[in-house]
């Protein structure tokens, strides 16, 4: 979703009704510090061949994240 519409009526609407996780992810996913982070661990796992689990858990330490199955 383009930055300008993150303000919207309706786009605010829908995150009032997020719970937690939902609300975590549209927070780090409008983070320009994290999406720079999250691009160059991408980057890194592609151009460097480093291994992708190395590099997210990395990531993941770096933002204090943790994924439940």
């Amino acid at each position: 979703m383009p930055t300008q519409y993150w303000r919207s009526p309706e786009t605010i609407e829908r995150l009032n009704r997020l719970e937690r996780p939902g609300f975590a992810l549209e927070f780090l996913r409008r983070n320009a510090d994290y999406r720079r982070d999250f691009a160059r661990a991408q980057r890194q796992i592609t151009r460097e061949g480093t291994d992708p689990k190395t590099v997210r858990s990395e990531l993941a330490r770096r933002w204090r994240l943790r994924c439940r199955p």
